[in-house]
């Protein structure tokens, strides 16, 4: 009687075994689909990324185009750029010109414009 409880639990063992070992396939193929889903939607993502981008670099082509202002990577232009967006962050335009190494008077010459447009903003909306 006792060899047959044995041999019950045994083969009971063994059919616990093989259906553990299944349901984990069936869990890894469920977490693989998860991860593959993810994957796509991230792709996609990236796809609708690079196509605005591109957008936005056409748009500035035609815009630089309309308005016959040069383009492209020249020291003037990413310096204006480097200077213009520690500007936008809040540095002042003694810090600008001395992390550029550029004279004030250069920073502040560069930065006219846009320092216009910002103070007239700050007016409007004070008047309202």
């Amino acid at each position: 009687m006792m060899e047959w409880a044995l041999v019950i639990l045994f083969c009971g063992a063994i059919c616990l075994l093989i259906l553990s070992f299944y349901k984990s396939k069936q869990a890894s193929k469920s977490d693989q689909r998860a991860i593959d889903l993810f994957s796509i939607s991230v792709m996609e993502e990236i796809n609708q990324l690079q196509s605005q981008l591109r957008n936005i670099e056409i748009d500035n082509e035609i815009l630089a185009h309309e308005t016959n202002v040069k383009t492209g990577n020249t020291d003037e232009m990413l310096l204006l750029r480097d200077v213009l967006d520690l500007y936008k962050r809040g540095y002042s335009i003694e810090g600008i010109a001395a992390e550029k190494q550029q004279p004030e008077s250069e920073i502040e010459k560069m930065l006219s414009p846009y320092m216009k447009s910002k103070i007239e903003r700050r007016k409007i909306a004070n008047e309202c």
